[in-house]
């Protein structure tokens, strides 16, 4: 499947930050990692972290394929509002998984340090508004779930709104704790890291099949060679989805563009992230050097022919969203992308061993918090791969 297509603005703005050799020869470790994007550096820096024998394989470049598509606002709010949630996994879990994303955002930030490298992280709000009048009452019962459960949000209605920004919506929830940063420096830095601890990383190397021997299994790649290995995580998104015996959920693809540096961003509010609650939602965020990421326009096809063919349309449309929602920013197209991501039935990935795989760790199903639940998808299969118990797991499981 190709995941992505366009001009994603981080693969131009980064240049090759590294590259990668080949795997032409057998490999044996502890764990064999299956994916270079943005899930498998954080599980990769995790693992190894813990003194874990690790190998990395990517069938193209690191971190070229999802991550480079991605816009990078780390939310920890999922795509589920949480009222919606509550009714679909229960309160505690629900709950839970918002204090997850929070708590996710903050260990990004944590490894920027340790990594002595920013990767353009920055801290901001969140706007997350009403597009019509009659969506308020909705959105209203919305802030008091999120204030109910102890959440750091704010409700503007449409008189405070315009007193901060240019906007015309009738409401909006600010939340607070959410941040944005560069996915593909990230990822890159993470497998930097993670390669100095011993990890072997191969890109340009496709796996083709596994065979499960019960105490060992050994991938198969297109070149020939072998990796032997105790374990597999798969962090290749829904490419993995043809090992788990059943669709976990549905693909959707999504657009976005970048422009180039806006000298004014003038009736922004303080380069808040900003979201709607319609669906298909409209978002937006600045960049370190003070561009414009605008994404939206998804479509429930995992098509690529349709979904490039799209593109150019698509761009027009979210250019012209953001004219009518913030008119005093010109702003002039640089780098136009699209990308295909999947959504499991209730908005929650699936994080961990599936008893079809037994000897393998699955993430997949992230909706469009891939970064945020990457994260916490790090921390969950490095505990499980070491024995040690998280009470979060559950919330995450396959047969939940």
């Amino acid at each position: 499947m190709t995941l992505r297509s366009g001009d994603p603005f981080w693969l131009a703005k980064n240049g090759i930050l590294a590259s990668y050799p080949l795997l032409k020869k057998d490999e044996r470790c502890d764990v064999a990692i299956v994916g270079g994007g943005i899930t498998g550096a954080l599980i990769a820096h995790e693992l190894t972290a813990a003194g874990v024998d690790a190998v990395m394989i990517e069938k193209g470049a690191v971190a070229s394929g999802s991550t480079a598509a991605s816009t990078a606002m780390l939310l920890h709010e999922p795509d589920t509002e949480l009222r919606e949630l509550i009714a679909r996994v229960g309160e505690q879990h629900a709950v839970r998984v918002y204090q997850l994303g929070l708590e996710a955002i903050d260990a990004i930030e944590a490894l920027t340090v340790e990594l002595d490298d920013a990767c353009d992280f920055a801290r901001h709000d969140t706007w997350y508004l009403a597009r019509k009048l009659w969506k308020t009452v909705s959105l209203k019962r919305e802030f008091w779930a999120r204030e109910r459960a102890g959440l750091r949000v704010e409700w503007l209605g449409g008189a405070d709104i315009a007193k901060q920004s240019t906007l015309a919506n009738p409401a909006a929830i600010v939340s607070h704790g959410n941040a944005a940063l560069d996915p593909v420096r990230f990822a890159h830095r993470l497998i930097a890291r993670a390669a100095v601890r011993g990890m072997r990383v191969y890109e340009r190397t496709e796996m083709t099949h596994f065979d499960d021997h019960g105490d060992h299994m050994v991938l198969h790649t297109l070149g020939g060679a072998r990796i032997v290995a105790n374990r597999i995580v798969f962090a290749t998104g829904y490419d993995s989805a043809q090992y788990l015996g059943r669709e976990p959920g549905t693909l959707h693809s999504t657009y976005a563009l970048c422009s180039e540096p806006v000298a004014d961003l003038n009736g922004w509010p303080d380069r808040a992230l900003i979201w709607e609650s319609s669906r298909p939602y409209f978002y937006l965020r600045t960049t370190h050097d003070q561009r414009v990421m605008v994404g939206g326009g998804d479509i429930s096809s995992a098509n690529s022919t349709r979904r490039d063919g799209k593109l150019a349309k698509k761009t027009e449309v979210l250019l012209k969203q953001f004219q009518l929602m913030l008119p005093a920013i010109a702003l002039e197209v640089a780098y136009a992308w699209a990308g295909t991501f999947g959504e499991s039935e209730d908005g929650l990935p699936f994080i961990g061993l599936c008893s079809r795989c037994p000897n393998a760790y699955f993430a997949l199903g992230y909706g469009g918090n891939g970064i945020t639940f990457g994260m916490i998808a790090a921390r969950l299969i490095t505990d499980a791969h070491l024995g040690r118990r998280n009470v979060d797991a559950p919330i995450f499981a396959f047969d939940r």
